[in-house]
C-alpha cells in the first residue's frame, strides 16, 4: 500500500547506527526527511547519502531532521557511517515492517530478473506527524536540493 501526501505518517522505534532505538515519537513537533534507500555501500546510496549529510546545516536551518533507512543491520550500517563520515542517523529495517508501511518494498527488475527490494523513496513529514510530500522511484542526482527545498517552503 502507497503512502500519500496527507496520510498520518507511519510511527516506528527502531535501531540506529549507533545502536540505540530512534522512535517518531521522539522527534514530533520538527520537520522529518525519512528516505529510503536500497543497500548501504553502493554507489547510489552512498552519493545520496554524503548528498544530505553535505546538506544537513542547511536542513537544521530549515527545522528539519533527516533519517536514512534501509535493511541493513546496525553494524553495516555503523561500517557505512564510519566509512564516509555520515552525520544523519541510518535505521536498521531487517524485518522489513518499516518498508512496509511505507510501500516501499516492491517488485523490482534488473537484467530481466525479477526480485523485491526497496523503491529508493523519500517522505517529508510534518511537525504534526503527516505525510507532507512524498517522492518515490527517486534519481538520486539533484534529489537533496529538491526536498531541501520542500522542507523551506514547508
Amino acid at each position: 500500500m502507497a503512502i500519500k501526501e496527507g496520510d498520518k505518517a507511519p510511527a516506528f522505534n527502531l535501531p540506529t547506527d549507533n545502536g540505540k532505538k530512534l522512535k517518531l515519537s521522539d522527534i514530533k513537533g520538527k520537520k522529518v526527511v525519512l528516505y529510503f534507500y536500497p543497500r548501504d555501500d553502493t554507489p547510489g546510496c552512498t552519493k545520496e547519502a554524503i548528498g544530505f549529510t553535505e546538506s544537513l546545516a542547511k536542513f537544521k536551518r530549515a527545522g528539519a531532521v533527516v533519517i536514512g533507512a534501509s535493511k541493513d543491520t546496525v553494524e553495516k550500517h555503523a561500517k557505512f557511517r564510519d566509512k564516509y563520515d555520515l552525520k544523519i542517523p541510518l535505521i536498521s529495517d531487517e524485518d522489513g515492517s518499516l518498508c512496509k508501511d511505507y510501500g516501499v518494498w516492491k517488485k523490482k527488475m534488473n537484467y530481466g530478473k525479477s526480485y523485491m527490494g526497496i523503491e529508493r523513496s523519500t517522505f517529508l513529514i510534518d511537525e504534526k506527524g503527516k505525510i507532507a510530500k512524498a517522492w518515490q522511484k527517486v534519481k538520486v542526482a539533484g534529489h537533496v536540493d529538491e526536498v531541501l527545498a520542500a522542507v523551506k517552503e514547508l
